[in-house]
C-alpha cells in the first residue's frame, strides 16, 4: 500500500436519523425542528474534526437511507456513525441495517447536560422537547440491531465530549480494518518447522483479516544481495557506524555481509510492495544464500509505516503490523525468557530484526557479534547485529493467534526498566545475542503468564510505547477476534 493510504485520516459516513412527521413543525424563537436537526448536525461535524467525513444529509425518508447506502459504498468508508437525532420512525434505519455491506457501526445515543426547555406549554419549547428525545429513538432503534445481526456494531452513550472520545477509538480501529483488507504479507520463504504453533492459515488470513500473502524466494534474495551497489552498500555501512558503537571482536566483513543481507530484505519489501514482512530467518536456506541472518532494520519500514518481523511467525507479524498501524510509533517484538520472581519481572526480547531506529534511544544500541550464529559454519558466522536495549516506559503488549479457524488477540501493560531501574543488573546490555529488556508488569508475573498458559498462545509478541488497548479491543470486537485484556 501507498504511504499515503496507510497514514490518512479515519473515513466516517454520517448516518443521522430524524423524523420527516416533525421535519416541518415550527417555534418563532428557534424555527423549525428540520432548522434545529441541521444545526445540531453541523455541532455535530464540528466535534469530529479527526474524520474524513461522508455526509449523505439527515436520514428522514427510506430514499434518504438508499442514498446514504450507495455513497458510503461509492465513498469506501471505514464505518458508519450513526445517532437518533430525536425519536424518529424507524424504517429508514432498518431497511439501512438490512442492506448495508459489512461494515464496521457505531451506534450513539448522546446525553445533554440539560434541556433546553422548562414546560412544553409554548409551540416553542414543544418542538425542543420533540427535538430532545434522542434516547426514545435510540431505544427503538436498538432492538433491530439485535434482530438484523450485524458484527461489528458498538453502542454507546455518553455526553458529547465522551461520545467523540469514544468515536476517536473506534474510528482507529476501524482504519485498521480497512488498510488490512488492502495489505501485503511478504513470507520468506516457508513456514518456520521449528515452531509449528505459529503456523495459520493462509485462506482464514486473507478471508477473516484481511492481508494477501505473497511467499519471497530465496532465488530473488540471493539476486538481490548480488544486484548490490559498492556505494549501497557503503552508505548503509556509515549510516550504521556513524550511529552506533561497534564493539572491537566484530569482524568488517562479516559487518558487510550483514548489511548486505539486510539491504536485500528492504529490496525486496519494495519492489513487491509488502507492508508486513515476515522473515524466515532461521531456516537454512536463509543462511545459504546470505551466509548470515539479517541484523537490522532499515528505516525504510518506519517510513513506510510497515514493519519487519523474524521467524516466518505471520500471527505476530500482523500484531506488529496492527500496532504500528494505530499508533505510528516503533514497534519491537519479542517472547519472553524467563521470569524472576524475586524480583516481580520478566526478560523479554528477541533476536535477528528488531527496530532500533527511535531516535531518542540511539544511545541503547551497540553493533556487536551475534554470539549463538558465531558457532555455526555459514559464510559469516559471528556476523554482527544491533544490539539493543529497548526503551524504558509504559508498554502495551500484544499477540495474536489463531486456533480452530478464530483469532485470539491477548494484551496487558507492562514497564521496559530502564538500565538503573532494573533491580537484577546495572548494565545496559544483559542478554547476548538478543534486543532486550526488563519488563515489570501491571498484573503479578507469575499470574499473568499463568493467564496466558490457560488461554493458549504462543512465545511471540509486540510492543509498543503507551496504552492502546481500548483500540485492540474495539478492532478485536470489529474482526471477531476472542479479546484478553490481562489486569
Amino acid at each position: 500500500m501507498t504511504l499515503e493510504a496507510k497514514t490518512r485520516k479515519p473515513r466516517a459516513g454520517l448516518l443521522l436519523v430524524a423524523s420527516p412527521r416533525f421535519k416541518n413543525l415550527y417555534g418563532p424563537k428557534r424555527g423549525t425542528y428540520g432548522e434545529r436537526k441541521e444545526k445540531a448536525v453541523e455541532e455535530i461535524k464540528a466535534s469530529m474534526d479527526f474524520l474524513e467525513l461522508v455526509d449523505p444529509g439527515i436520514v428522514y425518508e427510506r430514499e434518504d437511507a438508499e442514498k446514504a447506502l450507495k455513497l458510503f459504498f461509492d465513498k469506501d468508508v471505514d464505518f458508519v456513525y450513526a445517532e437518533f437525532l430525536s425519536w424518529s420512525e424507524d424504517f429508514a434505519w432498518i431497511r439501512f441495517l438490512r442492506d448495508c455491506p459489512a461494515m464496521p457501526i457505531i451506534f450513539a445515543n448522546v446525553a445533554k447536560p440539560r434541556m433546553t426547555f422548562e414546560t412544553t406549554l409554548d409551540d416553542d419549547d414543544f418542538v425542543d422537547y420533540l427535538c430532545a428525545g434522542t434516547l426514545v429513538g435510540s431505544l427503538e432503534g436498538s432492538g433491530s440491531i439485535k434482530r438484523i445481526p450485524r458484527k461489528g456494531v458498538k453502542t454507546v452513550m455518553g455526553t458529547r465530549e465522551e461520545i467523540t472520545e469514544k468515536v476517536r477509538v473506534f474510528a482507529e480501529a476501524a482504519r485498521v480494518r480497512a488498510i488490512l483488507r488492502r495489505s501485503t504479507v511478504g513470507l520468506m520463504a516457508n513456514m518456520n518447522e521449528a515452531m509449528w504453533s505459529t503456523y495459520i492459515d493462509n485462506y482464514d488470513l486473507f478471508t477473516k483479516i484481511g492481508p494477501e500473502i505473497h511467499y519471497l524466494p530465496y532465488s530473488d534474495y540471493g539476486a538481490e544481495i548480488e544486484a548490490l551497489t559498492d556505494e549501497e552498500v557503503e552508505t548503509y555501512a556509515n549510516n550504521l557506524t556513524s550511529r552506533y558503537k561497534m564493539m572491537p571482536d566484530v569482524e568488517y566483513d562479516k559487518f558487510i555481509g550483514c548489511v548486505k543481507a539486510t539491504l536485500a530484505i528492504k529490496k525486496m519489501a519494495e519492489k513487491n510492495g509488502i507492508d508486513c514482512y515476515v522473515y524466515n530467518d532461521i531456516d537454512q536456506a536463509t543462511f545459504r544464500t546470505a551466509g548470515c541472518r539479517a541484523g537490522f532494520y532499515p528505516q525504510w519500514f518506519n517510513e513506510n509505516v510497515s514493519v519487519l518481523v523474524p521467524e516466518a511467525d505471520i500471527g505476530a507479524g500482523l500484531i506488529t503490523y496492527i500496532l504500528k498501524l494505530l499508533t505510528g510509533k516503533h514497534v519491537n517484538f519479542i517472547e519472553p525468557f524467563h521470569i524472576e520472581d524475586d524480583f516481580g519481572t520478566f526478560a523479554g526480547g528477541h533476536a535477528g530484526p528488531n527496530d532500533h531506529n527511535d531516535p531518542a534511544w540511539q544511545d541503547n544500541v551497540v553493533i556487536s557479534r551475534d554470539v549463538r550464529f558465531a558457532k555455526t559454519n555459514w559464510k559469516y558466522a559471528g556476523a554482527p547485529f544491533a544490539w539493543y536495549r529497548i526503551s524504558p516506559g509504559l508498554k502495551t503488549v500484544a499477540g495474536l493467534y489463531e486456533q480452530g479457524g478464530k483469532y485470539k488477540l491477548i494484551t496487558f501493560l507492562a514497564e521496559s526498566l530502564s538500565e538503573k531501574d532494573t533491580p537484577q543488573s546495572t548494565k545496559k546490555h544483559l542478554l547476548a545475542t538478543y534486543s532486550h529488556t526488563i519488563f515489570k508488569p501491571q498484573v503479578p508475573v507469575k499470574q499473568l503468564w499463568e493467564q496466558v498458559l490457560r488461554i493458549g498462545a504462543t512465545q511471540h509478541y509486540a510492543i509498543v510505547d503507551g496504552d492502546c488497548r481500548a483500540q485492540l479491543e474495539d478492532l478485536a470486537a470489529i474482526m471477531g477476534f476472542e479479546f484478553y485484556n490481562l489486569q
